[in-house]
């Protein structure tokens, strides 16, 4: 389980804010050009306006919070709107996982899939995790049911570490689905060390995306399950979610 958050990361930032944003600018432009300059590596298009008056949702990855037009306070949590019975929050978390999603090409992906898949899911993972060597264990009755998993690589352990290691091995190898399903069996997987593995790009997209463990499962429609969830359970979720 990771122990840091970019919601953290975000209270941290903003928390800067607070001494110098008092005499905030007058237009909506200038307000975000103004929050933005004080935010390492943010942009004007990360905030706009919420639906509450006088305050701007920032996101960063998948993270969102709420920050007063001058700057004195943030808001870290969940905006309803009750009328709708919408999480605003939530709704904005899935569009922005599904757009970070959209940039790993499908070289840069292991996939197991049926022919004709209904529905497919992306899952962060981590070799030595108990939780996901149990999903991998089942993956023939994922895809069975038209589940397709595209696994990205999550050594919850972090660089350098075994898990790490066995994640690059598993992809430097002549058949990386043999050897994924190795790997999680418990199994030694000896290939050669090989250039530019995605596996630091999984993991730093998994932080952007608010992977804290694994498995991490993202539904088609940007929707995150935290943790294992068996085959016949998944599929009535996602065909309930899809409606």
């Amino acid at each position: 389980m990771k122990s840091t958050s970019g919601r953290i990361l975000i209270l941290a930032l903003l928390g800067a804010l607070s001494a110098s944003l008092a005499s905030a600018a007058d237009t909506e432009s200038d307000t975000r050009a103004a929050l933005a300059k004080r935010l390492p590596g943010a942009k004007p298009s990360d905030l706009r306006p919420s639906p509450i008056d006088g305050m701007y949702e920032f996101t960063r990855g998948a993270d969102i919070a709420y920050v007063t037009r001058d700057g004195k306070y943030v808001i870290a949590g969940d905006l309803y709107d009750l009328a709708a019975e919408k999480n605003l929050s939530e709704d904005r978390r899935r569009d922005a996982r599904l757009k970070l999603l959209a940039g790993v090409g499908a070289s840069d992906r292991l996939e197991f899939a049926p022919s004709n898949p209904r529905y497919t899911i992306t899952v962060f993972t981590d070799v030595d995790c108990g939780y996901c060597r149990k999903l991998h264990s089942q993956i023939a009755e994922y895809n069975r049911l038209g589940v397709a998993v595209d696994y990205l690589f999550f050594p919850r352990s972090g660089p350098g570490t075994d898990s790490w290691h066995k994640a690059e091995s598993v992809w430097c190898s002549s058949d990386r689905n043999a050897a994924l399903t190795s790997a999680k069996r418990g199994e030694p997987i000896k290939a050669k060390p090989c250039a530019n593995t995605p596996v630091a790009r999984h993991y730093a997209l998994g932080e952007q995306v608010g992977v804290h463990g694994t498995p991490a499962m993202i539904m088609p429609n940007g929707e995150m399950l935290p943790g294992y969830v068996p085959p016949a359970m998944l599929v009535r979720h996602l065909q309930t979610s899809s409606k």
